[in-house]
């Protein structure tokens, strides 16, 4: 949905394939184990089939500027950055809804329902991406 530039991928740690998300400003962290669909197929799947995400899990879609909850089986957060991983707009999308298309976005951050008001994150956050084995290992 989104053209690629140069710095599309500035935010997102190169060939990482789970990452986590901490929001600069807060400190808080969104989710420790966001798994990466940068590739048509993995977007297409999405969250199809599952039957919810726990606490600290999500995923991470790009290029996307617009989601959709058709299928899904339970509400979500999704939180629309720009290529640098500045948050545009935090929507909840109710299963089976449709969510806005966000102008200048390019990374869907999907997220359990009510993560975004947890941890304060709201639009202007820069959020950082981690490789979630980084964790691990500190």
């Amino acid at each position: 949905m989104c053209a690629r530039s140069p710095d599309a991928r500035a935010a997102l740690p190169p060939g990482v394939r789970r990452v986590a998300v901490r929001n600069e400003r807060t400190g808080a962290w969104l989710a420790t184990a966001v798994d990466v669909a940068g590739t048509a197929a993995a977007r297409l799947r999405g969250l199809l089939g599952r039957e919810a995400l726990a606490p600290g899990e999500g995923l991470l879609l790009f290029p996307c500027n617009a989601v959709h909850g058709l299928g899904m089986r339970f509400d979500l957060d999704v939180l629309h950055l720009d290529r640098r991983g500045r948050v545009l707009r935090v929507v909840h999308l109710r299963r089976h809804g449709l969510g806005p298309l966000v102008r200048g976005g390019y990374f869907a951050l999907e997220l359990p329902a009510g993560t975004a008001a947890a941890t304060g994150t709201q639009p202007g956050d820069e959020l950082r991406f981690l490789p979630a084995d980084a964790l691990k290992e500190a």
